[in-house]
């Protein structure tokens, strides 16, 4: 790891990789409803990360693998580190649709 290795953006495309890969895993879009109605990636959850913290909001169990994403990654470190804080622990920030190279889903 370089020293400058904490300033790269996650790469959304390699951890779609890492998510289909994973059995059970579940794909969180943290946008809001209008971000997702507009495009969203095929087979993600809308859960926007001002509702994350409400029971029962998140559709995974606490020791899942989730996956988060949201426009262009903020909103997704945030939520995953607010998961973090709520018991789950298997979170992973895969950064922002905006570099997304796959299709979109309306």
């Amino acid at each position: 790891m370089g020293f400058f290795d904490f300033m790269k953006a996650p790469d959304i495309n390699q951890g779609l990789t890492e998510y289909s890969a994973a059995s059970g895993a579940v794909l969180l879009d943290v946008r809001t409803p209008q971000e997702y109605r507009e495009g969203h990636i095929p087979g993600s959850i809308n859960v926007p990360l001002q509702s994350l913290g409400a029971e029962g909001r998140v559709p995974a169990e606490k020791n899942a693998a989730l996956f988060v994403y949201c426009h262009s990654g903020a909103r997704s470190r945030q939520a995953v580190e607010l998961l973090g804080r709520l018991g789950f622990a298997n979170v992973k920030n895969i950064g922002g649709i905006a570099a997304y190279k796959g299709r979109v889903e309306r």
